[in-house]
């Protein structure tokens, strides 16, 4: 209907997965290769977990791997996993073409016979993928049948690799101690988190020009909005963001503001708005911005040391509890704020507004990673991260300040909160904000083999300092295959798929061991 009015060729904003109109964040690139490495070499045999909220892309990273996969790979691909184990044998063998006429009924003859399928592929020298999407629909029966697929092996090699696709329940559902075997098993996980506001703007801009307009018709202010409103999912994206250009079209408005997307959001969202209805964003931003500035400028002076104890006078309030989070208004900005005061950051060395963003590069030489992972991972990493929680349908915020085996210690609004590592998993997906210093020569680069120059140079000091290369430093500064293998074992330490090439987060492990900036706590007594 809006086509014409706005310069179109198609819909930009269908919810249908066309390829053409994929655009992959920086965690979206990171899951895929996540799953590409764990069919190509790095699993073994084990499962790989791939979870996200609903809308955030998980389809469509798997439709995107079956396009990518080597020719030496054979799928199964399971898309309605309410099955009985039975079933879910006999869609597997179907998947595979394997003729079980006569014995279908048999679980014991089909996992006899999917085996016989397994050693003739590994004979001919391929590689099985069994995929599971929607697999928190699984039952308990169905993931342990899954779990014994795994045993079929040779005296050296698993014979089958599972990839599990489902909703952040499947992390919940893989918890119960009745699943810990298979839990053991599962060698990568990976959470896809959803938009950034700045890449929510880069994907409007995507969609608009693959169907051919010439202008962005979105302010600002609309954008934040829809960021806003949508949580950066992209399906809710593209549902507000047709309904708000359709809005602009009945209204000819050739930009839709801010309004238009509160319109629109009122007519396809299920609950009204009220926590904004009467605010315009331009004050709330004010607002929160003049917060944060008087918060980190003050908290030098202001905070008393951790380890300080609490005057006779006053006690020390008691810590929250992880499931009250949600009551307390501005976790996010007092999070942020203490990570910065780690850092010994404060204004104007720092605009506190650019850290709620978590934009790649602050200023030179101080980065903003937005990243997703686990306790193993920021463990290895060992630097002070906030933490984005999931409490009652809505988000809480935490600066994760250490880790031993079994518990972890939080800042929460000024206090120190000790939790157990199940607790800590039971309300956090994954999904982490880090900030790191590298010169600033090294600021902004991807560096990969073939690179040489300074930043090449301070790289390759970092490898043989941590101990992941022995290289020759009078040598010449260049990215050579010596220089790659150390860079895959510093990612494989750090948890990382160990591609080679330096991004944000092998930069940030590559730093992690500096004595400078602060580092997770690793004794909690």
């Amino acid at each position: 209907m809006y086509l014409d009015f706005y310069g179109l060729r198609e819909a930009p904003f269908s919810i249908t997965p066309d390829p053409r109109f994929v655009f992959l964040s920086e965690r979206h690139r990171d899951a895929l290769a996540h799953l590409l490495y764990g069919i190509g070499q790095g699993g073994g045999g084990g499962f790989v977990q791939l979870t996200g909220e609903v809308g955030t892309g998980k389809t469509t990273l798997c439709r995107l791997l079956l396009e990518q996969l080597p020719d030496n790979v054979r799928v199964a691909l399971v898309l309605n996993p309410r099955l009985s184990p039975i079933e879910l044998l006999q869609a597997i063998a179907e998947e595979l073409k394997i003729d079980i006429s006569g014995r279908s009924d048999s679980a014991k003859a089909l996992v006899d016979a999917l085996n016989r399928y397994l050693i003739e592929a590994y004979a001919q020298g391929l590689r099985v993928v069994l995929i599971v999407d929607e697999a928190q629909n699984l039952s308990i029966d169905a993931l342990e049948q899954i779990r014994l697929l795994t045993n079929l092996e040779t005296a050296t090699q698993k014979l089958l690799q599972i990839i599990l696709l489902g909703q952040p329940e499947l992390r919940d559902l893989v918890a119960r101690p009745e699943l810990r075997q298979l839990s053991q098993r599962i060698t990568a996980r990976y959470h896809l988190t959803p938009l950034s506001e700045d890449e929510t703007e880069a994907y409007l801009r995507h969609r608009l020009a693959v169907a051919g307009s010439a202008r962005f018709p979105f302010t600002r202010l609309a954008v934040r909005r829809l960021h806003a409103i949508s949580c950066g999912v992209p399906r809710l994206l593209n549902t507000l963001a047709d309904r708000s250009l359709t809005a602009g079209y009945v209204t000819e408005q050739t930009q839709i503001g801010e309004q238009w997307v509160e319109r629109a959001a009122r007519e396809v969202m299920a609950a009204p708005l009220q926590r904004w209805r009467g605010l315009r964003p331009a004050w709330v931003a004010l607002a929160l911005l003049a917060l944060v500035v008087l918060a980190v400028w003050n908290w030098p002076r202001n905070a008393a040391p951790e380890n300080a104890p609490p005057q006779a006078s006053t006690p020390a309030p008691a810590a929250p509890a992880l499931d009250s989070l949600a009551e307390i208004e501005g976790l996010q900005e007092s999070a942020f704020v203490r990570l910065l005061a780690l850092w010994k950051l404060r204004a104007p060395q720092v605009d506190p507004a650019a850290v709620l963003r978590c934009p790649p590069i602050i200023s030179p030489g101080l980065h903003c990673l937005r990243g997703s992972g686990n306790l193993a991972k920021l463990t290895a990493l060992g630097r002070p991260v906030v933490l984005r929680l999931r409490v009652q349908s809505r988000d809480a915020w935490a600066v994760l300040l250490g880790v031993d085996g079994d518990r972890v210690r939080m800042a929460v609004d000024g206090r120190s909160l000790t939790v157990s590592r199940s607790e800590l998993e039971a309300f956090w997906l994954g999904e982490y904000f880090a900030l790191w210093r590298v010169p600033s020569f090294v600021s902004g680069l991807t560096l990969r083999q073939g690179d040489s120059g300074p930043a090449v140079e301070w790289l390759r000091q970092r490898l043989v300092e941590a101990g992941h290369a022995t290289l020759d430093l009078d040598g010449p500064a260049i990215f050579d295959a010596d220089v790659e293998a150390g860079v895959r074992a510093l990612q494989a330490s750090a948890g990382l798929s160990p591609d080679g090439i330096v991004g944000p987060e092998t930069l940030l492990a590559a730093v992690a061991s500096e004595t400078s900036g602060p580092h997770l706590r690793r004794h909690l007594d």
